[in-house]
């Protein structure tokens, strides 16, 4: 019996129970891939990115851990309904227009001591003051950096469209206009470097492509490596007593956390590892996050027909951008249909040995997007399942 063979065997035992659609946590799984996140951060804590995992539960869980340290969050509202639950540091890694949420934010100590907002533009800082409705507390602010790699004379750019700052005296003269605002405390500077951390080097299939992204890696680590010590440094002549510098990603924690100046990590996805984390050389995750289906009908030979499980992940539309069967090996989608809203047909001979009822498993694409799709995940310790833990959508919360 091959592991995922065994896998599901577990998997299968541990659910009988229950009937799918189903989401389930290995725990085990979990576990081990929070200790490798650890041992390649080298003693730097982890910021744990909620919107990879979406469920308290487990956030609980991993900040149980040594080397986890604080939240980074996705908006406003969650970062304050994380704070109100008892999570004592959350930086929010987006900026906001939630006027109701930044008035709340004012207005509370508590929240304001817990709760970090991120900023790239003097706008965003008259929008927080024109929301505070009254309120007097001091907002903790964060500065952004744009970590793209520009080539040819910034006629090429790599990576994410996010802050406009990108060079040191930008991110100073910010930080000097933080400093001169009443009721706002610079602490921390975030870069997340999503062209390394989130970019798979090891395509398989593609030894071009893969030879390419890890040449582009190279780089843009090494330029990053030194604009991101100058930008701390032109920071720290402003704010000397800054608290964190955070930067990283899942996929590149070991190479973020050799620089000196970045004081923590942040990664989340490497926790449940999705199959966008499949194509690493840098490390190798268990997947720990799936979900299953019912077979519901057999439409002939080497055919079998699940219940929905048209799950696509958010980015620029693609095969992998789909979860995949997983369990029992072998399946494939028809290519005529793909994974539908309703029903999603399967190919291959292990569908042959399929029955009505039973259960096909499914890798996700991206780690907490599947938390949207099911309100609870069923958490599995072996072969039996020891909890049933609300997502945030269990919660009665979809915050985006």
């Amino acid at each position: 019996m091959t592991p995922r063979a065994a896998d599901r065997t577990r998997y299968d035992r541990a659910t009988a129970h229950l009937d799918a659609p189903l989401a389930i946590v290995d725990l085990e799984a979990f576990d081990d891939n929070a200790r490798d996140l650890v041992r390649r951060a080298a003693g730097k804590p982890i910021r744990v990115a909620s919107k990879s995992v979406r469920c308290r539960a487990l956030l609980e869980r991993v900040l149980g851990q040594e080397g986890f340290a604080g939240i980074m969050s996705f908006t406003l509202a969650e970062s304050l309904w994380l704070a109100r639950s008892g999570f004592e540091d959350v930086l929010l890694a987006y900026p906001s227009a939630d006027r109701a949420g930044y008035a709340e934010l004012a207005a509370d100590p508590k929240l304001a001591a817990a709760v970090t907002v991120m900023v790239d533009d003097v706008a965003q800082l008259a929008l927080i003051d024109a929301a505070r409705d009254g309120g007097t507390e001091e907002i903790r602010v964060c500065l952004e950096l744009d970590t793209s790699l520009r080539m040819l004379g910034g006629k090429v750019r790599i990576g994410a469209l996010r802050s406009p700052l990108r060079e040191p005296a930008q991110l100073a003269e910010l930080a000097r206009s933080v400093a001169r605002r009443p009721g706002f405390r610079l602490v921390g500077i975030m870069a997340y470097e999503g062209h390394v951390a989130g970019v798979g080097d090891s395509i398989a299939g593609r030894p071009l492509r893969s030879r390419a992204v890890r040449l582009m890696q190279s780089a843009a680590r090494k330029e990053l490596a030194t604009r991101r010590a100058a930008v701390v440094a032109a920071v720290r002549a402003v704010v000397p007593d800054l608290e964190f510098v955070n930067g990283g990603g899942t996929g590149s924690v070991q190479h973020t956390a050799a620089e000196d100046a970045v004081t923590e990590i942040a990664a989340g996805s490497g926790l449940y590892v999705p199959r966008l984390f499949d194509n690493y050389t840098s490390f190798t995750g268990r997947p720990a996050a799936l979900f299953a289906q019912p077979v519901v009908r057999r439409p002939g030979v080497g055919v079998v027909t699940v219940l929905g499980g048209g799950y696509p992940a958010s980015g620029a539309a693609g095969p992998d951008r789909l979860p995949v069967p997983y369990l029992p090996e072998g399946l494939r989608y028809d290519p005529q249909e793909g994974p539908g809203e309703v029903q999603t047909p399967l190919l291959g001979s292990p569908a042959d040995d399929l029955l009505i009822g039973d259960k096909v498993w499914f890798r996700h694409a991206k780690a907490g997007e599947l938390c949207e799709r099911f309100d609870a995940l069923q958490l599995v310790e072996g072969d039996r399942v020891t909890a049933t833990v609300p997502t945030y959508r269990g919660e009665g919360h979809t915050f985006l």
